[in-house]
């Protein structure tokens, strides 16, 4: 019988690149109780899918990446999670942030080659480090207080970001930054240096181990060209972030098929069947399924729309918005089903529920919040009126 994580696999080509991801998500899954408890980074998650190349995924072909679509992207990332929702998450931005410089064009063509031949050469990973404790998310529109100034032959910038996933193992990364002689924002592409330096302040409930720690800037320098184009290109619709809701979207997959081989073996107190047979469970079970089911047709859907209907992504966004709102409360809902299938021991560090269940409230705090893309549902529909 196939299985219901194969749903959405529609060709052979798909299919080899799952089987790849599964592989991964298989070693990552018996490392990430480890990484979980200690917090650490892990390094070793990441040297494994550098030498499998997936690192390269969404960079395009011309520059000898595989460029991906973005409903294969949501398959692969759905995924690796199943394993290790951390490392799935932290590759998520890399690979996300590479989809979206492809297609918006935000960069400096130039800028952007030598980024890509970088990844494809060296295994170079790319993330935006926007957040601050002052302004928060940069998607609340809070003006940040990381400022660059004008230096000789470049910037100078000053300031401390937080949230910056995989701040451990990138070499360069981007920051957003006032410029108090424009009275504007943007972009900056910045390398490692002694200006630079990582604060390990990441010790969370869950999502242990994607090394979002602090990132302090002081005086970092940016060559002049290294300034962006702080947001200039075509509007994508963000579609590239439905990496987050595939991320949680694995764990709840990995929550309810641990469940389930559960209901299917335990025989408590002479049994003589399994807690399958029960009708309470089954119905549990049944309300996993559908929580379950109709995300992920959400998450697809959005994803192939986005991916076919390109001159329309800016007006996809509430439908992105709905994915993502969609799978991560249903995730949550999956994961504490299947721990009320499994009872008392779902508690226990021995067994991975506890860690998805931790894990998979994460998603709630990524962007885009419930607020608003409930605001963003509403806007359309009141919309419509004047069209």
């Amino acid at each position: 019988m196939k299985r219901l994580i194969d749903t959405y696999i529609r060709n052979e080509a798909e299919q080899a690149r799952v089987r790849q991801a599964e592989e991964l998500a298989a070693v990552f899954a018996e490392r990430a109780a480890v990484h979980d408890r200690e917090g650490s980074f892990p390094f070793d998650n990441f040297a494994d899918l550098r030498e499998a190349g997936y690192l390269k995924l969404t960079v395009p072909r011309a520059y000898g990446g595989e460029e991906i679509s973005l409903y294969e992207f949501v398959m692969l990332q759905e995924r690796l999670a199943y394993g290790d929702g951390s490392t799935a998450l932290a590759v998520g931005w890399h690979l996300g942030q590479i989809l979206h410089l492809r297609t918006t064009g935000k960069w400096p063509g130039d800028t952007f080659a030598e980024l890509c031949r970088s990844v494809v050469k060296d295994g170079t990973m790319i993330n935006t480090f926007a957040s601050e404790a002052a302004t928060g998310s940069p998607s609340r529109g809070g003006r940040p207080s990381t400022t660059a100034v004008p230096a000789d032959g470049g910037w100078r910038i000053t300031g401390r970001k937080t949230f910056s996933t995989l701040s451990p193992i990138l070499d360069r990364f981007v920051v957003t930054a006032y410029l108090p002689d424009e009275d504007s924002t943007a972009d900056f592409l910045v390398h490692r240096s002694d200006q630079v330096t990582l604060v390990e302040t990441w010790d969370t409930l869950g999502m242990r181990a994607t090394g979002s720690h602090d990132v302090v800037l002081d005086g970092a320098f940016a060559a002049r060209d290294m300034r962006l184009s702080g947001g200039k290109g075509v509007d994508d619709g963000a579609g590239w972030m439905l990496h987050i809701p595939a991320c949680y979207m694995g764990i709840a997959l990995a929550a309810r098929d641990y469940a389930l081989a559960f209901a299917r073996s335990y025989r408590p107190g002479g049994m003589e069947k399994p807690i399958s047979a029960i009708p309470y469970v089954q119905h549990t079970i049944g309300e996993m399924e559908v929580e379950l089911r109709t995300a992920r047709a959400v998450l697809y859907a959005a994803a192939e729309r986005w991916d076919n209907e390109p001159d329309d992504r800016p007006a996809l966004k509430p439908e992105l918005g709905l994915a993502k709102y969609e799978v991560t409360n249903n995730a949550i809902r999956i994961v504490d089903l299947a721990m009320r299938i499994v009872g008392g021991s779902s508690l226990s560090r021995n067994t991975p529920l506890e860690r998805y269940y931790r894990d998979v409230r994460a998603g709630l705090h990524n962007p885009p919040m419930d607020n608003a893309v409930l605001y963003g549902l509403a806007a359309a529909a009141l919309g419509e009126a004047d069209e």
